[in-house]
Formats: structure tokens, sequence, C-alpha cells
């Protein structure tokens, strides 16, 4: 029955008052189901809500541990309600071979409180960010680490800039892994009972592991001890023995913003009009540095500004321009000079932006070799060889360039070389994973699998 009543305090407006009543003289009776249904129907519609909650919330802790169990509770709850939820099949179950990794969700002063400078997200070195975000919300991660394949330790450690140059300053980063390595092995057991051998860790210095710009100082240094078992993503590669790569290594591109890319490809695209013959902008001595009896670039750019600086043919810079990309776009050759190092962002620009990379670096390992057709899209030219380098390119313009070119514009390759904080198939950090699934015999749980 329901009573109308009119409102003592407002006459002109109703309020509903509702009664369930048996009969018009017996007293109200309350069916059991009744008295009961409502509380089990809130206490259903909260532990719901609040398990969807935790699956999606991402604690912040100082407790792994606790980390693990609320996430643990979480899943269960999760896998629950999707039981009878027709799923999708995943891509990951066939490419990546089901691959499932687990991040540690570290305390913030190895990563997150390192984001207060805005270039952390944007240098060259910043892959190690953008690996991490991808995985933080890619299908391979999962928050059993029971059963992961490996494990991420996400530390960022190139974003420290210092105040007198800018650039990154990398002291610190042994006592900062060494201390989430500590960390990571003391609260759970994953790292022991592997020696950390499924642990992935990024690199994307001069000389990867052997944080130092220098390199008789980086092989002097070597990677350090608790490293050695791990598998590292590193810039640097090289085809011959070397000390910073004495270890599992996948190599990976340094980062450029997909962003920016896309806006300079957005104004002039990748197939339009190219005026320029042969680009090069950035460090360029006269007389190159002599620091303790290193030289720059092992003199190879100091030959290019002596050789070709008054060759019209060649747009030589020496001055940074934050627009230099509108140059890359425009230009049909790119230079790739080894710097410190062998590798260089220029190799990743040029790709993107569809002007043909000139690599000049002896002995290279190039990122991501099994999936990349490097021949088929730059040149390669020798360190000893950079005073013949006009000719080289004549003859390959007056050959066969338009068919590097149209291998270079390929979407695909443009795609395997950039970061996206959302991983996106075929791109960089999908190529990680594409890597980490042919090492999958390093995955404990795997042998353990294989095993029984």
């Amino acid at each position: 029955m329901v009573e109308l009543h009119r409102s003592t305090k407002n006459r002109k407006g109703f309020y509903v008052r509702m009664k369930f009543f048996r009969t018009r003289n017996s007293k109200p009776e309350k069916p059991f189901c009744f008295r009961y249904f409502k509380w089990l129907l809130w206490f259903s519609l909260s532990f719901y809500f609040f398990a969807k909650f935790l699956n999606n919330h991402e604690p912040s802790t100082n407790s792994l541990k606790k980390t693990i169990i609320s996430h643990s509770q979480s899943n269960v709850v999760s896998r629950a309600l999707s039981e009878s939820v027709p799923q999708q099949p995943r891509i990951n179950q066939g490419l990546l071979k089901d691959l499932k990794v687990y991040v540690y969700e570290l305390p913030s002063k190895y990563n997150s409180d390192w984001l207060s400078n805005k270039r952390c997200n944007n240098h060259l070195f910043a892959s190690e960010v953008a690996i991490h975000k991808a995985l933080m919300k890619s299908d391979v991660r999962t928050f059993d680490p029971s059963e992961a394949d490996f494990f991420f330790v996400p530390v960022y450690v190139s974003c420290n800039f210092s105040t007198v140059n800018g650039f990154p300053a990398i002291g610190h980063a042994r006592a900062l892994l060494s201390s989430a390595v500590e960390l990571i092995s003391s609260e759970l057991p994953f790292w022991k009972r592997s020696n950390g051998s499924d642990h992935v860790f990024v690199a994307s210095h001069d000389y990867g592991a052997c944080f130092h710009a220098m390199e008789d100082r980086a092989m002097a240094d070597g990677i350090p001890d608790f490293m050695k078992n791990s598998i590292i993503l590193q810039t640097f590669g090289v085809k011959y023995k070397h000390p910073c790569q004495d270890v599992e290594n996948i190599v990976i591109p340094p980062y450029i913003s997909p962003e920016d890319v896309q806006s300079t490809l957005s104004k002039s695209p990748i197939e339009g009009r190219r005026d320029i013959f042969v680009f090069f902008r950035g460090k360029m001595e006269v007389h190159p540095k002599n620091v303790s009896g290193r030289y720059y670039s092992k003199r190879v750019r100091t030959e290019i500004l002596r050789k070709y600086g008054n060759d019209r043919r060649f747009y030589l810079k020496r001055h940074r321009f934050a627009g230099y990309q509108s140059e890359i776009v425009r230009s049909v050759f790119c230079l790739c000079p080894l710097g410190w190092a062998p590798w260089s962002p220029r190799l990743v620009e040029s790709v993107a932006l569809g002007c043909v990379p000139v690599i000049i670096a002896d002995g290279i390992r190039l990122p991501y070799e099994t999936t990349v057709p490097w021949s088929e899209i730059s040149l390669t030219v020798r360190e000893k060889d950079v005073a013949k380098l006009g000719a080289v390119l004549d003859n390959v313009a007056a050959t066969n360039l338009s068919a590097i070119q149209r291998n270079l514009w390929d979407p695909q390759l443009r795609r395997a070389l950039l970061f996206h904080d959302d991983m996106e198939i075929g791109d960089a950090t999908w190529e990680v994973l594409v890597e980490l699934s042919m090492k999958l015999g390093r995955s404990y749980r795997r042998s353990r699998l294989s095993s029984e």
C-alpha cells in the first residue's frame, strides 16, 4: 500500500512512504527473505566494488610482501567474477609464448620521485621510464609472482641531472641499484632462488651497466657483481668482446619521443621533398677534446668537419637547435657517427623520419637485429674511411637509393624503435618482450614446469 502525505513544512510537495501489509487489519509482517535480502544485496555490491578497486589500484608501500598479498586477494575475486564471461584470446598466448612479467612495486625513491624533473621522461636515456610505464599497463604483467617468468626491477638512474653541465650524473647508480636488490632479496624469495637470473634491469647509458661515460673507466669498473647473472636492457652493444656487455643483454634503442616524431611528420610527410643531401647537427670539435688522453668520437667528427665543412652538399651544424627534427625530415642521408660510445639517438631519429642513417661506428651492435633489417635501410662506413664519405654517398644516390628509401619508409620500422607509455604491438617495448620470450630458458617457473 502506498500512502501520500502532504508535508507540513512544504505543502507544495509530497513524499512517498511505502508500507507492506499482509492484510488491512493484521500487523505488518516482513518475510524472512525480505528482512535479509537488502543486507545481502548491500554486502555483495560493496564486496564487488571493493574488489574491483583493489584490482585496479596499485598500492604504494614499502612492504613488498603486503603488496603481493593485496594483489593476490584481488586476483582471486577478479578471476571468480570473470569465470562466467567469455574471454578473448590474447596475442601474448601465441607471439610471446604466454610470457608473464612481475613488476616490483618499489618505494618511490627508486623511480617516481625522479619524475619531478620533466626531463626524466624525455631525454635520450628515458627508456628506463618508458619501459616501466608500458609494463605496468601491459597484458603480460602479472600480480602473482609465482606465475612470473621474469621480474622487472624499475630503478631510474639516469634522471639525476648535473647542475654544472645538465648531463645525467650516474655516480649514484651502483648504490641505488644495490639498495633495490637488497630490498627485494630480503623481503621476497624470488631473487635468491635464481640468483637474479630471471630479473631484468634497464641500463640505458653510454656503456650500459658499467655506469660510466668514459670507456676506460667503465671497463675498469665493470658490471656490478650483483647484476652479472641478470638480464640487462642496454643501448650499448658491440660485436666484439667487451666487459660492459659481458652479461645476458638485449640491445634496445635510445629514447626518442614518439609525440615529437609524430608532430614533425604531421608538418612534413616522410615521402616529402628532401633538399638536404647530407645532414649532421651535433658536437664537432675543430680540435677534439683530450680528456685524460681520450679523444671524443675517436676524432671521426673532427675529420668530417675538416673534410666536408665547406662542401655545400653537407649540411653540418655544431650548435643545438630545438627544431632539428625538421632538418632531418628534409635530408636524404643522416650521419650517425659515434660519440663517446658507439650508439647515438640520431640512429632512431633518422629511421623514424625517413632519412637514410649512415652509421660510422666500427663493430656496433644495433637494436633488435632479428627484427629490423638494418642492412636494407642504412649504410655503414668504417671509421678509417670517413674521408671517402662523399664518394660513397654519391655512389648510393646514383644506384640503389630509391630501394633503400622504400624499405626505410615502412611504418613498422618506425614503430619498432619508438617507446610508448601504452605499449603497442610491434613497438620498442613489444620488441623487448619478443626478445625476452626467446630467453624463457632462464625462467625459474618454466624450468620447474619442464622438470615435472
